[in-house]
This record gives C-alpha cells, structure tokens and sequence, in this order.
C-alpha cells in the first residue's frame, strides 16, 4: 500500500548524463537535471561519471533513486522538490524553508499567508502544487515583517 504516492516513484529513465525521468505513483511524470546538485553536493561527486550515473534505479519502495545502496542515492521528496522547481514551480522545501527561516508554526504560517492549515499542511507535504500566488504572500509577509 502506498501511503505518499506524491513521493513514491514507481519508474525512472535515464535521460542524459545527469538526467532523469520520473514517474510517481500519484501520476505526475518529471523530468530533472541533477548536475548542478551533483556539482554542489559533495557526496554526490561520484554521479559525474556517466557509466555511475547510468546505473540509476527505483529501490523496493519507492522512496528512492539508488546509485550504490545505503551508499549513493537520492530521496524521492528531494527528487520531486528539484524536478517541480526546475519546471517552474514552487517546490515543498521552499515553503517549510521560509517557515523555519522566519520560526512560523505551521498555524502561524497558515494564519500569516491567509490560508487553512490543512491547505497549507497540503502544499507542505506535495499533495497539491503550491500556487505561486501563496508564495507572493509568502514574500510580502516575509518583507513586511523584515520592515
């Protein structure tokens, strides 16, 4: 039973040198580029080589990309965070990086954007996009709290 499908990856491609493609188990299909988080994470290095990088699975449950397991791999909320990021959204760890940067609760944070905590508990966890209108809030609340 899949209880995250948001962050269950049922099938992934090798794309390109640093490419993949994903399938999730709630339906969605991302494509993501992983060379500049292999550029900037050092535990990563290994995945700069292609015939390493080509090596790319799904482990049993879905939770992750496996290099070389318990050794070199990537989780799958981190694989979609980039992957909706790179296409232009707004990814989870963006709004849970704004909330700890400013110490929100997420009943402060709910409150502070003007939305249901259950809306804002969705968006956190990747059920349901982030509409970028929430992030403006996030920002305009962000500044006017800076001011």
């Amino acid at each position: 039973m899949i209880h995250d499908p948001q962050h269950t990856i049922v099938e992934t491609r090798v794309t390109g040198p640093n490419g993949l493609r994903l399938r999730f188990a709630d339906g969605e299909v991302f494509e993501v580029d992983l060379a500049a988080v292999i550029r900037t994470h050092p535990a990563l290095a290994a995945l700069s080589d292609p015939a390493v990088f080509a090596g790319a699975r799904v482990d049993a449950r879905g939770g992750y990309v496996v290099w070389v397991p318990d050794d070199l791999e990537v989780a799958a909320d981190n694989l979609r965070n980039i992957a909706v990021e790179q296409a232009g959204g707004i990814g989870h760890e963006r709004l849970l990086n704004w909330m700890a940067q400013h110490g929100l609760t997420q009943a402060r944070a709910a409150d502070a954007i003007g939305i249901s905590r259950r809306m804002l508990n969705y968006y956190l966890s990747g059920a349901k996009p982030i509409p970028k209108t929430v992030w403006l809030a996030c920002l305009g609340w962000a500044s006017s709290a800076a001011a």
